[in-house]
């Protein structure tokens, strides 16, 4: 079995694509900023050790409990909320601020397998065998890590459903079982790894996946200030005014039952399709924006249904 049939192509960070994609995530601050602190420390752990030293004259026994932390992080939240696009940017500006080589791995759904008895625990076991066996080399030089891996995990859901599920399958219980003991073997080792599972149905991961995280964090749809500071970032250069700024906002915000625009609304469907309208025998002009918005609706929010 070849990393090809685990893994879709690797990704070398930072790359211009994707360090682009993360700074066009505005509105999610906080998050970047914990997500930040967090990964940080998980890509080179030798950063607690230096606060320590630093900030109370030597090592912490409080530090010891870090060694124990899976390497995990689950983002959750509605559809076009940023999640998958955060998950596989934010390794770009840890690359740059590190001056480390960041891999992304993206887990292939596939590794489902075909419902074979064992051939789901065998795919998931070996995926993170060789996740491990790569953050071990990364971590071998003296003077700290030269690389270090982000593994994305994204509609996680679909590997780690909660076993407590009636209609759930035993092959999938074994998977849940091949997918905890993956991440827990990356537990204590000191390598720099951070696995990122992606998902729009918290409540129907397995509980025992949500104990393991070193962090949950929540995506939620742009409020008003958010979706102004997508907006501006967006048309840039275009000349579009104050006033119109704020009637764009105003309809892309709720609308009876309708919710607010996603991240992605705003960016993949509302600025592109005006340009569309608009070329090629017109400027992009607030007539246009404000057309295609009132008659452009949100992404339905995502509905979760949990046995």
């Amino acid at each position: 079995m070849t990393v090809e049939d685990l893994f879709h192509p690797i990704i070398e960070l930072p790359e211009r694509v994707r360090s682009a994609r993360y700074r066009r995530l505005v509105g999610l601050d906080d998050v970047k900023d914990r997500l930040r602190r967090e990964a940080y420390l998980l890509a080179d752990p030798r950063r607690l050790h230096a606060w320590a030293i630093e900030h109370h004259g030597g090592e912490l026994p409080a530090l010891e409990l870090f060694r124990d932390r899976p390497p995990l992080f689950v983002f959750a939240g509605d559809v076009g909320s940023g999640k998958s696009a955060l998950a596989e940017s934010f390794g770009c500006e840890m690359a740059d601020t590190l001056n480390l080589t960041v891999y992304l791995y993206r887990l292939k759904l596939s590794a489902r397998g075909s419902g074979l008895v064992g051939e789901m625990t065998t795919l998931i076991g070996n995926a993170f065998a060789h996740i491990l066996a790569e953050g071990r080399k990364a971590a071998r030089s003296a003077k700290g890590p030269s690389s270090a891996l982000v593994v994305v995990v994204d509609e996680a859901d679909a590997l780690a459903q909660s076993r407590a599920a009636e209609q759930m399958h035993h092959e999938d219980r074994a998977g849940v079982d091949a997918l905890l003991a993956g991440v827990d073997s990356l537990a204590g080792e000191d390598v720099p790894v951070i696995v990122v599972m992606c998902t729009n149905r918290e409540r129907a991961l397995d509980p025992a996946v949500l104990r393991r995280a070193a962090g949950i964090f929540h995506f939620t749809r742009p409020g008003d200030e958010e979706r102004r500071a997508v907006l501006v970032a967006a048309l840039e250069g275009t000349g579009i005014d104050d006033r119109t700024l704020a009637e764009l906002v105003a309809l892309t915000g709720p609308r009876g039952e309708e919710p607010s625009f996603t991240y992605s609304d705003l960016t993949q469907r509302l600025v592109p399709s005006a340009i569309m309208a608009a070329f090629p025998d017109k400027p992009l002009s607030a007539e246009v924006l404000l057309h295609v918005a009132a008659g452009m609706s949100a992404t339905p929010e995502f509905r979760a249904h949990v046995s």
